[in-house]
């Protein structure tokens, strides 16, 4: 699976975001898709951007989402649709009971319009990582709002949007899989401290979206079992650090803390409490680490599979390289391809070549372990033998 950097916030200087735009998977994405192909990769998230559909009130427009669907048609791609990927139209406010009604009259929209161009069954993520989405426009100040101290409301605020958008959608096409991705972390104590409380509570909270939209946790939001169907868990190098300083919990340094969880467990854990569909929703390195990074995934999914959970898939995200989203001129070099400028201000995608020899023996590994495909394209080593 592959994953295309979505997020279209309005960040902390006050700019909206539009990544889809700025990597120009807008202008490019039948070529994305045909990489994909070739790669071995047939599942795709990507995203309906809401603002650029529903510039005024009640009024669609899907032409930006259209070139999209006609690339999937031709190549034969699933696409897991975020329907809100940090961001709404200008002028929406958040903690308002129309946030709910018109996030619903959107979803209604989209999944009529995916319905009159497709037979496929759809899948769709309503709200992308409703934890950090809360936490980040709520408590951290990075996203519109930019509020201090209503992460809390504002997760139940996107749980009712979630739970509204969800219904909107089976009214439409009922056999649309839902599909929410959350984070995946482990925290820990400070080192030297005796009391172990607050990390635990910190730990446990990154299942409040999930126990919300299920019915498990404040039922009055309106959560049931059936909304969660399918459950993507994002994880990356620093998903885990103490508390309360923050300090991460470093993955590249050896000999490693002995306080990181390895992936397994923490997808094994995830997978036992809900017992449900799973797949890995995001997870990818920078740099030269990139390589490394997927060998020991790949090595953790062997692992999770003897555990007994069943994985459904693994999307590498972001696929194609993206920016600091404060910073443009900051680039991650954290894709499968990276990204180069020609002379007409295009972005040639430049494939990393040990990333590409990574996958490819990651999806072998995967593969004599009977899940997925063997990899279908070929991978020049050093010494010029093609394997």
């Amino acid at each position: 699976m592959a994953g295309f950097e979505s997020a279209c916030h309005v960040n902390r200087k006050g700019a909206r975001l539009d990544m889809i735009a700025a990597t120009q998977h807008d202008r490019f994405v039948d070529g994305d898709y045909a990489r994909l192909r070739q790669m071995g990769m047939s599942s795709v998230r990507d995203t309906a951007r809401w603002h650029l559909i529903e510039r005024s009130p009640g009024v669609y427009d899907f032409s930006s989402m259209d070139p999209m669907l006609a690339a999937a048609r031709c190549h034969r791609i699933q696409v897991i649709w975020d329907l809100c990927h940090y961001g709404w139209p200008d002028g929406l406010d958040l903690f308002s009971t129309s946030f709910v009604d018109r996030f619903a009259r959107f979803c209604t929209a989209v999944a009529t319009h995916v319905r009159e161009q497709s037979d496929d069954v759809p899948s769709y993520t309503p709200i992308n990582e409703v934890s950090f989405f809360a936490w980040a426009s709520g408590d951290a100040g990075w996203f519109f709002p930019h509020g201090a101290n209503q992460g809390g409301e504002i997760k139940r605020q996107l749980i009712r949007a979630c739970v509204a958008g969800i219904e909107a959608i089976w009214a439409v096409d009922a056999r649309a899989r839902i599909v929410t991705v959350e984070p995946l972390i482990h925290v820990v104590p400070a080192a030297g401290r005796k009391d172990a409380r607050g990390a635990a509570d910190y730990r446990n909270s990154q299942f409040e979206a999930w126990d919300m939209l299920s019915g498990a946790m404040a039922p009055e939001l309106g959560g049931d079992s059936r909304y969660l169907d399918v459950m993507g868990v994002n994880f990356y190098h620093d998903n885990q650090w103490e508390h309360p300083a923050g300090k991460r919990i470093v993955w590249h340094i050896r000999p490693r803390d002995a306080r990181w969880l390895p992936f397994h467990r923490l997808i094994k854990e995830a997978y036992d409490r809900y017992r449900r569909p799973i797949f890995v929703g995001e997870t990818s390195h920078v740099g030269s680490g990139r390589a490394e990074w997927l060998r020991e995934m790949a090595d953790e999914l062997c692992l999770a599979i003897d555990a007994g959970v069943p994985v459904e898939g693994v999307c590498l995200y972001p696929i194609i390289d993206r920016f600091e989203w404060d910073n443009p001129s900051h680039w991650h070099n954290s894709g499968l391809w990276d990204l180069e400028k020609n002379r007409n201000g295009e972005l040639i995608r430049v494939l990393d070549q040990g990333y590409a020899a990574e996958l490819w023996n990651s999806q072998l590994k995967l593969a004599h372990k009977g899940y997925g495909s063997y990899p279908p394209f070929a991978i020049e080593t050093a010494d010029s033998r093609v394997v």
